[in-house]
C-alpha cells in the first residue's frame, strides 16, 4: 500500500484554513448577495385570472398556466410537498392575491415546508410541470387526484384530450 507523505496532507489542509478567514469585507459580500437572490426569488402577489380551454372556463395564473387542485388537500394544508412539489409547484404568493374574473374566494395557506400557497375556495392551487404551454391541461385527472379549477373555485371533472404529449405525473 503505498504510503502519503505528510506533505501532501499540509498542503490542502492549509488551502482549506485559508478559506476560513474572519475578513469582515468577505463576509458582508456574501450576506449581500444572499439577500439579493433571495430578494428577487421571493413571490410576489399572484393573480389568477379566468381562460377558456376545451376542458371550458378554468383558473389559470397570471402567465396562463392552468390552476390545479389535489384531492388530499385540505382547506388549511397542502399534502403535496417534496416531489410532489416539484412536478405540482404551487402558486405561492406574499400579501393577498387578485382575481380577474374569477369569483371563488381567493385566500393563501403557509406551506408546510414554510411560504404561502394561493387557495381558491378551498383548494390549494397548483400548476402542472408537465404543461409545456399557456392553456395546457395535461395534469387533469392525472393519478385520479388532480383537477382543474372553474371560476367558481369548483374542480372540473371532466376530461378532455390532452393539448401535448406530456407524461401523466404519478402524483
Amino acid at each position: 500500500m503505498p504510503r502519503i507523505t505528510p506533505i501532501l496532507l499540509i498542503v490542502p489542509l492549509a488551502v482549506v484554513l485559508a478559506g476560513c478567514g474572519n475578513d469582515s469585507t468577505d463576509s458582508a459580500a456574501t450576506t449581500t448577495a444572499t439577500s439579493t437572490a433571495t430578494t428577487e426569488k421571493a413571490p410576489g402577489t399572484a393573480t389568477v385570472k379566468v381562460a377558456t380551454t376545451d376542458l371550458g372556463k378554468i383558473l389559470v395564473d397570471a402567465e396562463g398556466r392552468t390552476l390545479y387542485a389535489f384531492t388530499p388537500d385540505t382547506a388549511t394544508t397542502s399534502a403535496c410537498t417534496g416531489g410532489c412539489a416539484s412536478a405540482w409547484p404551487p402558486l405561492t404568493a406574499t400579501g393577498a392575491p387578485t382575481g380577474d374574473g374569477v369569483s371563488a374566494d381567493l385566500t393563501v395557506i403557509t406551506r408546510p415546508e414554510g411560504g404561502t400557497q394561493v387557495v381558491a375556495a378551498g383548494h390549494p392551487l397548483y400548476t402542472f410541470a408537465g404543461d409545456a404551454a399557456a392553456g395546457d391541461t395535461t395534469g387533469q385527472g392525472s393519478g385520479g387526484k388532480w383537477s382543474v379549477i372553474a371560476p367558481d373555485g369548483s374542480p372540473v371533472t371532466a376530461s378532455a384530450a390532452a393539448t401535448t404529449t406530456a407524461p401523466k405525473s404519478r402524483y
